[in-house]
């Protein structure tokens, strides 16, 4: 008797999801050890993009691949939405304990480094309003968790609807 078993789009999107999350860490990893993750160049931001688009539309491509050839747009974006959806959370949770544990003094270089750009494009800027704008960064930076994620889910979004109206297949196509 062979196993004709359906794939899931839920094992996709884990599979995949767990998959973006361990390689955005590595990622991540790689450049607190090179001195890199405060450096304010668009490629970081590039690649960190390349590697969730890459991978999704990987993900997507399996999972086509293990259905007999058979995609529904659907389908492509639950794969690619909730693989989206849990590299997310994992990037969430990572950059929690990067800021409280693996660097500790990480809002502190933040700091040093939005004054000396503030001292550069703003030279006649006081002490005083330096220091307000600091407060305010710090005091907000917890927006960035949930930007994090929103972000996440609209680039999977897209790229799952353009992946999936690309390759969708049904039945009568074959």
């Amino acid at each position: 008797m062979e196993n004709t078993q359906q794939p899931t789009t839920k094992k996709y999107a884990l599979n995949y999801g767990l998959l973006i999350g361990g390689v955005g860490i590595i990622f991540s990893l790689m450049l607190h050890f090179m001195d890199m993750q405060y450096d304010q160049s668009a490629g970081k931001t590039i690649i960190s993009t390349l590697i969730l688009v890459v991978l999704v539309v990987l993900a997507i491509y399996q999972f086509k691949k293990a259905n007999g050839g058979l995609l529904s747009l659907g389908d492509a974006l639950k794969v690619g939405m909730g693989a989206a959806a849990i590299a997310a959370l994992i990037t969430v949770l990572y950059l929690l304990l990067y800021v409280n544990v693996i660097d500790p003094d990480f809002h502190e270089k933040v700091a040093e480094m939005s004054r000396a750009g503030m001292l550069k494009n703003n030279p006649e800027m006081s002490q005083e309003q330096m220091d307000q704008t600091i407060e305010m960064q710090q005091k907000f930076f917890w927006v960035t968790y949930p930007v994090v994620l929103i972000l996440n889910i609209f680039v999977g979004f897209v790229v799952s609807l353009i992946t999936g109206l690309i390759m969708k297949k049904s039945d009568q196509q074959l």
